[in-house]
């Protein structure tokens, strides 16, 4: 795998792009605490242009199944950098508008790049591979969001906001030049890929959904992570009043986001083709603990290892799961499928989020965390049943 050049392409601008993304992220949230006064305002925003990505998923499912998925990650990468020139304007015009316009249009980018890349990577690499592949990824996004974060925030002290978004800008440009270097096969034929089934219809991903049990069962499962990463921030905040230490918050991050590398790393030495949907509803109960352990966020030690258990869980559960949609599911519908997902992912982290935001003030970080948790583990009860009567009845149904 590390011989293909392919896979360090991919790598490369996976990270590039994650500088370039978590610096921007930066530079919007300096914009909009200068310009926006209300929080409630703010999240408005974020939820603009977060709509905006949700509501074309349908289309670019479509549109990454019908055509060739270089060309999608081609475009959609110079929208990105086309985005950034409404932040520039912004900038200059002092505008809240101005950056409504470029939440709107690099969401809208990102729905059409993040699935078309989920759909490249199976052609990318060997199905064998796959699993080591996902991990390595998760990982360098991981650290590009450390690196982009950190650069950031030293760039604000000495630059301007204008040039903080024009280094976004070149990140996007040279992950826009790297996607030309990608060579892979497609059986396309003027543009337009051969043999694909159905009318290309975002509804057809539901029947495949049903004849594709496991990737259904895991698909459901990553509500569990979800019920975690869409509280993370408004929940490390809270433990940083309840134990009124500020420093408490850097070390949390710190401990997820490396237990979250090992995880990523570890995930294919522990796993194969026979065990990964054991190891699944492993890590996902391991998910569902964490937040159990959240009870007692009041003392330091188990806070910190609240979320590291958490990062390590996750970090091995996402890899499991992007492997086993990628294999399980038909390729001729994974644009679609992987723009469903995106689409679930994004409306379920704003419920979360707000359900979060909900229980915190009125319930308490610790009665929240006993709900989420046992709802977790419930989900994963329920799911692990269901896939053990499909495996009890094959050979009953045998048997005359």
């Amino acid at each position: 795998m590390w011989k293909n050049k392919n896979v360090w392409i991919i790598l490369v601008g996976e990270f590039i792009a994650g500088i370039g993304l978590w610096t921007g992220i930066i530079g919007n949230l300096e914009f909009m605490q200068s310009h926006v006064p209300s929080d409630f305002a703010k999240a408005l925003i974020l939820f603009v242009g977060l709509l905006a990505g949700v509501l074309v998923g349908p289309w670019a499912g479509k549109i990454i199944d019908s055509y060739s998925k270089k060309k999608v990650m081609l475009y959609s990468g110079l929208g990105r950098m086309f985005s950034v020139c409404f932040m520039f304007l912004a900038i200059e015009y002092q505008s809240i508008f101005l950056m409504i316009l470029f939440m709107i249009t690099i969401q809208i980018s990102a729905a059409f790049y993040f699935p078309a890349l989920q759909t490249a990577i199976p052609l990318v690499v060997a199905d064998k591979d796959l699993l080591e592949m996902n991990g390595v990824h998760m990982n360098v996004s991981t650290v590009s969001r450390i690196a982009g974060t950190a650069l950031a925030g030293a760039m604000l002290i000495i630059v301007s906001l204008t040039s903080l978004y024009l280094a976004s800008m070149v990140a996007y440009g040279v992950l826009f030049l790297l996607t030309f270097l990608l060579d892979f096969k497609e059986e396309t034929a003027n543009g337009q890929i051969k043999g694909g089934k159905g009318s290309g219809s975002f509804k057809e991903v539901l029947p495949v959904l049903k004849d594709t049990p496991i990737a259904l069962t895991v698909l459901i499962l990553t509500i569990v992570p979800i019920l975690f990463i869409g509280g993370f921030n408004l929940m490390v905040i809270n433990i940083s009043e309840i134990q009124d230490d500020q420093t408490i918050k850097s070390l949390i991050y710190t401990v997820e986001g490396v237990c979250f590398m090992i995880g990523a790393f570890a995930v294919k030495k522990i796993s194969n083709e026979q065990n990964m949907i054991q190891l699944m509803f492993l890590f996902a109960s391991l998910i569902g603990v964490a937040h159990l352990s959240l009870f007692f966020a009041d003392i330091k030690m188990m806070s910190l290892i609240s979320f590291g258990v958490f990062g390590l869980a996750v970090g091995c559960f996402f890899p499991i799961a992007a492997t086993i949609f990628q294999t399980k599911i038909p390729k001729e519908y994974h644009g679609r499928f992987f723009s469903f997902r995106n689409m679930l992912d994004r409306v379920l982290f704003q419920v979360v989020l707000l359900c979060t935001g909900l229980f915190l003030d009125t319930i308490g970080l610790q009665v929240m965390a006993l709900i989420f948790g046992f709802l977790s583990l419930t989900l994963v009860i329920i799911y692990a049943f269901k896939i053990l009567r499909q495996e009890i009845a094959i050979p009953v149904q045998k048997t005359p």
